[in-house]
């Protein structure tokens, strides 16, 4: 059985990797895993903690390309790699251009495909952007969809995405997270190791961590989240570290607003095991991410939400999440709450993991194993489509 897995992000690595290393674990499977170089730079670290290598890339990365032309070089890359490879099944994870453009080129070659973490939704198909519409119709290719939650399963019955393609495992994110915090664990070398690398943080002040990253939050969203940060620094007995996404739409304005001031750590993107490290270690997080939405729960911390909606609206309903958007008097109220009150703060630091428990890959897997892998045929595809409301809501 020949399966072609393929990452473009440091997400899709992190959610993908667990799959891959224990479908190569069983007899029968030739596993292949394929970059589209999409985060090139940042997703090589995270590789490197599961001492794996992509088999292919495709290195379609160019300054300042436009969505539509990565999209097409990703599309005309994965034709060929599929003429290539001859996969029986290909795996796609997520919502981004990678994700979408795999699903694409699987349907086109009419080769099974299967979607993880499937039915995520915001309901506003620009925000994100374009990730929310990327997921929706990566939905209607796919010929399984691994919910994570009972809340994306419900989403995908909302589209009418026939029950038989749709299966409740968790998220991979959570099982990669277990095997991260394990290795910690069962190593305290790693710790040393990690603390090393960040000498400048100090004992005495609280951590927190801030992402951002979002194509909706260029501009005046980044501005007044620098600006939050700026007023905390300023009254709070805090340090603030800022991994900066590589993105120059962001990254100068975030150097040139916040690279002077005092407490404000700016460093270059976390290798994936210091990153859990640090947030298991940090006492507050201020992101856009989506995936630190998933791992905070688990780690117990508390999350401000720099966006007016989010696919993981369960966290928010749980009390882990809040949603304060790219505002600055929402961002520094919530924040001095939760720096201040500590009945609030112990409120929102909640280990209930609405995600899975770390069990998606194996569920994953037994589901690939039930799969006819022949190739796929016309009358076999997804035919039941969202009416043209349910696609633009």
């Amino acid at each position: 059985m020949k399966v072609l897995i393929v990452i473009g992000t440091r997400p899709e690595v992190i959610k993908t990797v667990p799959l891959a290393v224990k479908l190569r674990e069983i007899e029968g499977f030739e596993v292949a895993i394929c970059s589209t170089g999409q985060h090139a730079e940042i997703m090589d670290q995270a590789l490197a903690v599961f001492g794996v290598k992509p088999d292919y890339n495709l290195n379609v990365m160019s300054p300042n390309q436009s969505l539509s032309e990565l999209s097409a070089k990703i599309l005309i890359g994965l034709q060929k790699l599929i003429v290539e490879f001859k996969p029986d099944l290909m795996v796609s994870q997520g919502d981004t251009a990678t994700s979408f453009t795999t699903c694409l080129a699987a349907f086109y070659e009419k080769v099974k495909v299967i979607h993880i973490e499937a039915g995520l939704r915001t309901g506003d198909i620009y925000s994100p952007f374009p990730e929310e519409m990327s997921r929706r119709v990566t939905a209607m290719i796919s010929n399984i969809n691994f919910a994570p939650t009972a809340r994306a399963e419900q989403n995908l019955l909302n589209e009418n995405i026939p029950e038989e393609n749709i299966v409740l495992c968790g998220n991979t994110g959570v099982d990669a997270l277990f095997f991260i915090k394990d290795r910690i664990k069962q190593d305290p070398s790693l710790e040393k190791e990690v603390l090393q690398k960040f000498p400048f943080l100090q004992k005495d002040k609280k951590l927190v961590i801030v992402t951002a990253h979002r194509r909706e939050n260029h501009g005046e969203g980044i501005d007044n989240i620098c600006k939050a940060i700026k007023t905390l620094v300023a009254t709070e007995n805090i340090q603030v570290l800022f991994p900066i996404h590589h993105n120059p739409n962001s990254k100068k304005h975030i150097e040139d607003e916040l690279g002077n001031i005092s407490n404000v750590f700016l460093v270059g993107q976390i290798d994936y095991l210091s990153f859990v490290y640090l947030l298991d270690n940090s006492y507050l997080i201020i992101t856009d991410s989506g995936g630190i939405q998933e791992e905070a729960p688990y780690l117990g911390k508390p999350v401000l939400v720099t966006r007016f909606s989010t696919e993981r609206q369960e966290a928010v309903e749980i009390g882990s999440s809040i949603l304060v958007g790219p505002v600055h008097d929402t961002i520094v109220n919530e924040a001095k709450n939760l720096l201040n009150n500590p009945e609030y703060y112990e409120s929102k630091c909640l280990t209930n993991n609405p995600f899975g428990n770390g069990t998606a890959v194996d569920k994953i897997i037994e589901e690939i194993q039930k799969m006819n892998l022949k190739t796929t045929k016309e009358n076999s595809v997804n035919t039941s489509f969202p009416t043209p409301v349910d696609l633009v809501g």
